[in-house]
């Protein structure tokens, strides 16, 4: 816990979630650079199908206490216990100040930094902020998921200065996609992103990177995406490294040992 009056009111009013050893999550967010809360939702809608994506290919906490969980991200599975978790409603500006007042004035949240949506605009910064990824080991995911997440925003703001709606995409198929991600990783099986069928979680991938393809050949980034996005597709991510080292003999100190010679590698 963080000294502070904040969180000491978070563990009164959730003791079952703050302060427990298995409750404590670490996530990777990415903040994308916005002109306001308009600019903010407008890319969060459209960005919403794309999300699970990112969860898979960021899968990287297969163990909980001790034991492999059955998950490929168990991070998701306990972040998910936590209100205010979930993927982001369809809203504009005037829609998220209605809710997000009427959130903290029923006592849903404690405050508006308690909004924990897969993408969210930021409360004390001027960005866009995803939070729906794993923290990695190999530093070469977390600049793949960050160019990425760069490329598909500046790939979809031209058709939020057109007028395209965002995809319609309901929020019960989307969390079956996160929870289908959550359980099997990039190698196991998801939602298409834009037509909701049940795909190969790395055929959506693929998908993300044409769509993001754009705005990453903008930056210089696309021939670097492809790169990386190739090795996370033959080594089937953070999650299976993990669950390889610990198969070898059983040992959780081996998958301790192999993530730290993963991040001193880089």
């Amino acid at each position: 816990m963080t000294p502070g009056g904040r969180h000491g009111q978070m563990a009164a009013r959730w003791p079952a979630l703050v302060g427990g050893y298995d409750g404590m999550v670490c996530g990777c967010h990415i903040h994308v650079g916005v002109t306001g809360h308009a600019q903010a939702l407008a890319l969060a809608n459209h960005m919403r199908p794309w999300l699970p994506t990112l969860q898979a290919i960021a899968a990287n906490s297969p163990f909980s206490l001790g034991r492999d969980s059955g998950w490929a991200s168990h991070r998701s599975v306990e972040y998910a216990r936590w209100p205010g978790v979930g993927p982001a409603p369809l809203l504009d500006e005037a829609g998220y100040e209605r809710l997000a007042d009427h959130l903290v004035r029923s006592g849903a949240l404690l405050d508006r930094r308690m909004i924990y949506w897969h993408a969210r605009p930021s409360e004390h910064v001027p960005t866009l902020e995803i939070r729906v990824c794993d923290v990695n080991a190999d530093l070469d995911v977390v600049v793949l998921l960050t160019a990425l997440v760069r490329g598909l925003a500046a790939s979809l703001l031209p058709d939020i200065g057109n007028g395209r709606p965002p995809p319609d995409f309901p929020d019960r198929r989307l969390r079956a996609a996160h929870a289908f991600v959550a359980r099997r990783g990039p190698t196991g099986a998801g939602l298409g992103a834009v037509q909701g069928e049940h795909a190969p979680a790395l055929m959506p991938a693929g998908c993300l990177l044409e769509r993001a393809a754009p705005g990453l050949a903008a930056t210089g980034d696309l021939d670097l995406a492809e790169e990386l996005f190739d090795r996370v597709r033959r080594s089937g991510g953070g999650a299976a490294r993990q669950r390889a080292a610990h198969l070898r003999k059983g040992r959780l100190t081996d998958v301790v040992g192999e993530l730290v010679r993963t991040t001193a590698a880089a």
